[in-house]
């Protein structure tokens, strides 16, 4: 059963840190890209970072970049979102996904909140 759980979120203050887990079952991990969008308040589900196959290609989104980083541990079948110097703007309900073709799989979110 193809199944994707993210980990991770939680409250922490403007400047802080939080690494996101998303833990994917080998029939949707192995061979596909895999990625983290978010819905923040008010705003229409945003990409935020990808990672290709082999983890050799990722991709930012422009507010993001340098501040975050995604990685993919191909043993474990997860994928992670490290995130650094978090804004209140970071905030949002953050999704992974796999993409397999032209189906991609979700996660059922996990909720960062960024106080200021």
């Amino acid at each position: 059963q193809a199944q994707l759980v993210e980990s991770g979120g939680g409250l922490v203050q403007a400047g802080g840190s939080l690494r996101l887990s998303c833990a994917a079952s080998r029939s949707i991990f192995n061979g596909n890209a895999m990625g983290w969008y978010r819905q923040s308040p008010g705003k229409q589900r945003e990409a935020v970072a990808s990672i290709s196959s082999d983890g050799g290609i990722t991709t930012y989104a422009d507010g993001v970049k340098g501040r975050f980083t995604i990685s993919r541990d191909n043993a474990r079948n997860t994928v992670y979102l490290r995130m650094s110097s978090l804004l209140p703007e970071d905030t949002g309900v953050y999704y992974c996904y796999a993409r397999s073709g032209w189906t991609n799989y979700w996660g059922q979110g996990t909720q960062v909140t960024v106080s200021s």
